[in-house]
């Protein structure tokens, strides 16, 4: 059902029948879930026309509108974006069941036995600008994981969510899922009365800008689980391979630019710069990238704007980079933990210390080595799709797949037990035996 307009009696009464959903939905069978799954992606497969359709005219209203170019990028759904969504739909329905997994059991006495057992979360507030192929990941995530959610896309995206949950929604029509389990929301009214209802959503999850992201976190008593800028880095030791450095550096800014792990800052070793920074403007510059240095690199690079201090703070999410030299290691490392957002950043190196070094003191979600940051995203990393990436400190960090969205509840058996025979002068002892 999609619901439309501000009055929130309404909205808590959605709420209200996709946690009634959620509750059903969470005590289904690992195949009952799967068999929904697999709906879901024939139903999409189905709805394919429709759905790339409605996305065309939404990216025709955008354009009118002057949408941001890197939004309008994140807009378009083609036929490759929708298969590989449908792809990842497939990939979760694969994945383990991660509900009703035991992650303890433990003997306390004779007789007396405790158990952790992951459970879903609940109802998920999913919200997320321009890309609509979220909605396909988000909704197989939250299946598998046994959730509820309740989609808000962007006014940009209207008709394309539109048509993807009609698809999804007609898919688990046929199924054990009850339909009520995924609602989408289509106006900004709503999205703040869906902040407000903390007794019925469990987690928020917004995916957008930074502004948008803590715009969400100031705004709700709900737990917010996202990142609010995507500035990652890419540091080249003095002890790169040049042609690995020079492919990373253009994959990692240009593949998809307007993608919240693409680099915005280069840092050059001082040893190496000199040799491999004109390769490296070359290679960038002949795919239109507009670079930015500090001074010592404008001094090898002499045609190119200063960096400024808002550079080294901006997510450019578009073809720009800026580019700082460093004397050290070190001198790198307190850059990226000084204006980095925590959410992926990489080396090149040779050096297996070095590389060591900065896989253990960089505070990111995700540190790479000899590879493109682009790598940072669940369906790459094997989750089959991802609800969004965390930048926090605490877990779940970097894409969160279905480990992300549950829980663990405590589970204890006992035959009569009770505490008073383990207290005092002739007090029993605990076994604390593990049993798994």
């Amino acid at each position: 059902m999609t619901i439309s307009g501000d009055n929130s009696s309404n909205l808590i009464a959605i709420a209200k029948k996709t946690r009634q959903a959620a509750l059903k939905l969470a005590v289904l069978s690992t195949e009952a879930k799967n068999q929904a799954i697999e709906a879901i992606a024939q139903a999409l497969e189905s709805a394919k026309e429709e759905i790339l359709q409605a996305n065309v005219a939404d990216c025709q209203v955008a354009a009118k509108e002057g949408i941001a170019k890197p939004l309008y990028k994140r807009l378009q759904l083609d036929e490759h974006k929708l298969r590989d969504a449908i792809a990842g739909v497939r990939d979760v329905g694969k994945l383990p069941d991660p509900v009703g997994a035991v992650q303890i059991h433990r003997e306390l006495d004779t007789g007396l036995i405790l158990k952790r057992i992951a459970c879903p979360l609940g109802v998920l507030g999913i919200i997320f600008e321009a890309r609509p192929e979220a909605a396909i990941q988000i909704v197989s995530l939250a299946i598998k994981s046994g959730n509820g959610v309740i989609l808000k896309g962007g006014k940009e995206a209207i008709r394309s969510c539109e048509a993807i949950v009609k698809a999804i929604k007609q898919g688990l029509s046929q199924t054990a899922v009850n339909p009520d389990a995924v609602q989408l929301l289509t106006t900004r009214e709503e999205t703040l009365e869906l902040l407000k209802l903390d007794k019925y959503v469990d987690l928020i999850i917004p995916r957008g800008s930074n502004s948008f992201v803590r715009f969400v976190q100031e705004n709700t008593r709900i737990p917010v689980l996202g990142h609010a800028d995507g500035i990652c880095h890419l540091c080249i030791d003095k002890a790169a391979d040049i042609d690995k450095a020079i492919a990373i550096t253009v994959d990692a800014k240009i593949q998809y630019p307007a993608a919240c792990n693409a680099i915005e800052t280069l840092l050059i070793h001082a040893d190496i710069a000199p040799k491999i920074l004109p390769k490296i403007a070359e290679s960038l510059q002949a795919q239109n990238v507009e670079l930015r240095g500090d001074e010592r690199t404008r001094k090898i690079l002499n045609n190119i704007p200063a960096a400024t201090e808002e550079d080294w703070e901006t997510e450019y999410s578009d073809l720009i980079l800026s580019i700082k030299i460093v004397d050290s290691l070190e001198e790198a490392i307190a850059h990226i933990n000084d204006y980095g957002s925590k959410h992926t950043d990489a080396i090149v190196t040779e050096d297996e210390e070095a590389a060591k070094t900065f896989l253990a003191l960089v505070n990111a979600a995700g540190v790479y080595h000899n590879c493109s940051t682009r790598f940072a995203d669940g369906f790459r990393y094997g989750f089959g799709a991802e609800v969004g990436i965390s930048t926090q400190q605490m877990p779940p960090r970097g894409p969160v797949g279905l480990e992300g969205l549950v829980t663990y509840k405590y589970q204890v058996t006992g035959d009569g037990h009770i505490v008073a025979n383990y207290t005092g002068a002739d007090a029993k002892s605990f076994t604390h035996k593990n049993l798994i």
